[in-house]
């Protein structure tokens, strides 16, 4: 199973969710930590197009996708 890399930040509850929903749906992830300042996440920019956190990148379904809640049903729909 796949690619799965979550751009997170420390201590954002969002992140978290979506953090807690990979773990308990036994996903293999890749977890990259973006800095706290919104003008330095230059890589979820590159990736996403926006600098918010959470954003996911599922290279075998070829989804690159934000917010928390949208993720989440994301992950239960593919991996549930």
């Amino acid at each position: 199973m796949g690619a799965i890399t979550l751009y997170q930040l420390e201590g954002c509850p969002y992140c978290e969710r979506v953090a807690d929903r990979l773990d308990e749906l036994d996903v293999d992830y890749e977890s990259n930590w973006v800095e706290s300042l919104h003008s330095e996440r230059d890589e979820v920019k590159r990736v996403s197009g926006q600098r918010q956190v959470p954003v996911i990148v599922d290279e075998d379904a070829g989804v690159t996708m934000a917010e928390s809640e949208r993720i989440v049903d994301f992950l239960d729909a593919s991996y549930a």
